[in-house]
């Protein structure tokens, strides 16, 4: 209940999150679309609205001409100029100009206005100025005639009709782009609040639970169909969610196997002490086997306990910098063969190929851990190659070195099943490499990080279903054959 809560405050309110946003700058988009088609329309208007104008006054011109010695009484003029809605009417046939109607009225034009060569940014402005001016303003508009009864027509009238057309006309359209913003804005929201909107607020959604308890599976995303920029998102998402709760778990899982091992060594050093101890005394026994394995157990004690020991001390998993020396590899390779074929099976045989006089430069301890991880990893899987087969060849696990330069090459070779393809990937990191049931998968990333921790390398060369082959590198270390720092100046002898 408390999460859904804190989830709930982190929702933007209805304004200020992504439908808000939308409606709103859709219907300002839209308005601004009305507004920008109103320009050219109301200035349209008025044209026509003056070519209207225009029109009746030539036929009333006509009809003064036709009456009677062209005589009209002053109370007719008045009716066809009202008729019209003009003051005056010009018309201009050939070079000759002739007042065709005028009130009886006095007047002063105020503006004047030649329709035949108006320009549309022209006619905007003029429209604009027609509604702002006043209602007292008297303009003068000159066009071509339409009916074609001379060659050029002038007309006076009061602009106030026109203005207040114009004013209905704009409210009408003002009217109609608020019907057609809220209509389009609204069809628009919806597509965009299912296309869009929705989507983001489910990824939104998802992230803000997944970040109250990222380790728990049931948070992670489940992507939806969409191919689209958002599919991918969700996709991306989905991996990244899985991939950080994988890691949280397993940073947990290493978290509580550190305080576990940390335990576990503290109550081990003291029984290998013990061990220790009682192995002591058998050096005194005079039986050969046992002065043969006896030395060889009281080392593999003393080095159980001086790695208990560092683990407690420094508490961490991080090996200690490696104690470098010459090492002679034969006989390392010996003492791990006869560690090793004690818990092996006896349909499986270790060969130590490594010539005599096969140096290394490396940390005695670390090379016996490593070698010893291998050769224990290769035996448990020759184990279980012939634990499921029954006619399962006889295991072979082979030792060699040699030198190249100033690199020492190490190779573990045995004709076991093979590692899965799957493992091959992470096959040196800590608990990710386990390819059979019950392993740790800790031996090869131990080995890696001690090989590592030389300037080394170690690599699976082959892996089938023929055998499988690791291959170690460890350089030599550098050394400063001549101390000191050489001057850089270089002189020239002269003969």
């Amino acid at each position: 209940m408390q999460e859904q809560k804190q989830i709930r405050s982190k929702q933007p309110g209805a304004l200020r999150g992504l439908s808000g946003k939308v409606l709103l700058l859709t219907i300002i988009f839209v308005m601004l679309g009305e507004v920008l088609i109103f320009l050219p329309s109301i200035a349209n208007f008025r044209i026509q609205w003056l070519k209207g104008r225009i029109a009746q006054a030539e036929i009333a011109a006509l009809a003064a001409e036709a009456a009677p010695d062209q005589i009209l009484s002053s109370d007719l003029r008045s009716e066809i100029l009202m008729g019209a809605g003009v003051l005056v009417v010009s018309l201009q046939k050939g070079e000759s100009r002739m007042l065709a109607l005028r009130s009886d009225g006095d007047f002063m034009v105020d503006a004047s206005f030649d329709l035949r060569s108006t320009m549309w940014y022209g006619a905007i402005m003029d429209a604009f100025g027609a509604m702002w001016a006043g209602e007292t303003r008297v303009i003068s508009v000159t066009d071509v005639p339409p009916n074609m009864s001379g060659n050029l027509i002038e007309i006076a009238l009061h602009e106030q009709p026109l203005r207040a057309a114009m004013f209905r006309y704009g409210f009408n359209i003002l009217l109609l782009s608020i019907f057609l913003s809220l209509l389009v804005a609204g069809m628009i929201f919806a597509v965009l609040n299912w296309v869009l909107v929705k989507p983001m607020q489910r990824l939104t959604r998802n992230m803000v639970e997944f970040g109250q308890n990222p380790e728990d599976f049931s948070r992670i995303i489940k992507p939806g169909a969409r191919r689209d920029e958002i599919g991918i998102a969700e996709h991306e998402l989905h991996g990244m969610q899985s991939e950080l709760a994988a890691m949280l778990q397993q940073k947990n899982h290493l978290a509580a196997l550190g305080l576990a091992v940390s335990k576990v060594s503290h109550d081990l050093r003291n029984m290998l002490t013990s061990a220790q101890l009682i192995s002591d005394r058998l050096s005194n026994v005079e039986d050969p086997t046992v002065q043969r394995f006896a030395p060889k157990l009281i080392s593999s004690l003393d080095r159980a306990i001086e790695f208990l020991s560092q683990t407690l001390k420094f508490g961490r998993a991080q090996e200690l910098p490696p104690k470098r020396e010459r090492l002679e590899l034969r006989d390392l390779a010996d003492e791990v063969i006869e560690t090793a074929v004690i818990k092996a099976s006896s349909r499986i045989r270790i060969f130590n190929r490594v010539k005599p006089g096969v140096m290394a430069d490396a940390d005695r301890e670390h090379l016996i851990r490593v070698l010893t991880n291998l050769e224990r990893n290769a035996i448990q899987a020759l184990e279980f190659m012939q634990a499921e087969r029954s006619d399962a060849p006889e295991g072979v696990i082979t030792l060699e070195a040699r030198r190249e330069g100033s690199v020492t090459v190490i190779e573990i070779r045995d004709n076991g099943p093979g590692i899965p393809e799957q493992v091959r990937e992470r096959l040196f990191q800590a608990f990710q490499s386990a390819a059979r049931q019950g392993g740790t998968g800790l031996g090869l990333a131990i080995a890696a990080e001690l090989v590592r921790a030389h300037g080394g390398d170690i690599i699976l060369q082959s892996s089938s279903e023929a055998g499988t082959c690791f291959v170690i590198t460890i350089p030599d270390q550098v050394t400063l054959l001549r101390p000191g720092r050489a001057g850089e100046r270089t002189l020239s002898l002269k003969a």
